[in-house]
């Protein structure tokens, strides 16, 4: 199971995690924080990259560079448009089979094993926010 909590602070707003991690939470027009929209897209890109180094580095491939750019418009004030992953990598000098193991492990990741990604094309059951 997933659990965060998310309070309001004299600050601002704080997710905090089980594990003690903290992200300062709050509009998108705030220096220093994350908009909740932003937070979406970092978890999306974080659950990409997170699951395919590992399995790149296990098949012998290990990336110079991987990141990911991770982007969408709002199409309505409440409403996401596409959105768009953009890989940025860097393949190890001399290794010719980097580039094809890179791609095919990415594209498993995406379609199969991010959670997050998954979440997101797929029917998530409804959202109870449960009054205490």
């Amino acid at each position: 199971m997933a659990k965060v909590y998310v309070e309001r602070t004299e600050d601002g707003f704080v997710g905090t995690n089980e594990r003690g991690a903290r992200v300062a939470i709050g509009g998108s027009n705030e220096d220093g924080v994350f908009s909740p929209v932003e937070l979406l897209l970092v978890a999306l890109g974080g659950c990409e990259l997170v699951t395919v180094e590992p399995l790149t580095a296990k098949r012998g491939h290990r990336l110079v560079k991987l990141a990911i750019r991770v982007e969408a418009d709002k199409v309505e004030p409440t409403k996401l448009g596409p959105i768009t992953g953009t890989y940025e990598i860097e393949l190890p000098a001399g290794d010719d089979e980097a580039a094809e193991v890179f791609r095919a492990v990415a594209e498993r990741v995406h379609e199969h094993h991010c959670t997050v990604g998954r979440a997101l094309r797929e029917h998530t059951p409804t959202i109870q926010v449960l009054p205490l």
